[in-house]
């Protein structure tokens, strides 16, 4: 038992006496501090938030300000008479969009708006000619254009949006004490999905993950399409994210680094956030 947690230690968490880096810092090259503000090394903290998951997103289910948000969505959906009149309630429209990983574009009312509605069965559509890739998904989901309300008030359906946020919340409070780990989870459950290098340029989380884990400047996001791919295809062969042994290694990869660079760099505008939304915005 003594080999085994000593093991560990070493695996986890650098010296207190030495000041030295976790081993995985050490094999992936990235030395010096990769601790979170507890305390705690990145990856250890991924393990305890994976364990502890179900729980932690029941207590933030109960939460007064989440069971507001859900209520006022549930009431919101019911008392809808139009999927206009739905898509401009500001109460409907943070639970849906962040229940479904767009959190990022509630702002942009009018884009939301006119997405959501566009018929995804035309190539020309909104939902086919954005860039940001997480679009889509959604729309085929409720597919607003060709049926209306009906699957959005589905008890089943509103069931599972109400769980999704309660989730996201609980994923998006895990960054305050560990950068990256709410990105890490989302993206160890959507990595078998990946089947190009545009999907991963397309989607904020796999493209922090994936540039941020093989070492990709942000800059990158500056540089025309081609280049994007390029950068990514020459490091990344992106079909390894079917084993799970492989996504483990690299999502454990992101958050050493992520980590590292939170405590390395102080705050500074997100460029590539902001590189990205202007592409999803060219239509």
């Amino acid at each position: 038992m003594g080999t085994s947690v000593s093991y560990l230690t070493n695996l986890y968490a650098g010296s207190s006496a030495t000041g030295s880096g976790s081993l995985l810092a050490t094999l992936y090259g990235f030395a010096g501090s990769t601790s979170n503000s507890t305390g705690q090394n990145p990856v250890a903290a991924l393990a305890s938030a994976e364990q502890g998951e179900a729980q932690d997103i029941k207590s933030t289910a109960a939460q007064p300000a989440v069971k507001r948000a859900v209520d006022a969505f549930t009431a919101g959906v019911a008392s809808a008479k139009t999927v206009q009149q739905l898509l401009a309630n500001p109460a409907v429209m943070q639970v849906l969009m962040t229940a479904n990983g767009l959190a990022d574009q509630i702002p942009y009312t009018a884009l939301a708006q006119k997405t959501l509605q566009s018929n995804v069965n035309d190539p020309k559509s909104l939902a086919n000619t954005l860039t940001d890739t997480r679009w889509k998904p959604m729309v085929q989901t409720y597919d607003f254009a060709n049926k209306g309300l009906a699957v959005l008030r589905q008890p089943s359906v509103i069931s599972t949006l109400a769980n999704a946020y309660a989730e996201v919340t609980w994923r998006n409070s895990l960054d305050a004490t560990t950068p990256g780990l709410s990105n890490a989870l989302t993206f160890r459950k959507e990595a078998s999905t990946i089947t190009s290098v545009d999907q991963i340029l397309g989607d904020p989380i796999m493209r922090d993950v994936v540039t941020t884990a093989l070492g990709i400047p942000q800059e990158i996001a500056f540089q025309p399409l081609q280049a994007q791919e390029k950068a990514i295809s020459t490091r990344l062969d992106i079909t390894k994210f079917k084993d799970p042994k492989f996504v483990e290694s690299f999502v454990q990869r992101y958050l050493v680094t992520a980590n590292t660079n939170a405590a390395n760099t102080t705050a500074a505008p997100d460029l590539i956030s902001l590189a990205v939304q202007s592409r999803s915005l060219v239509v």
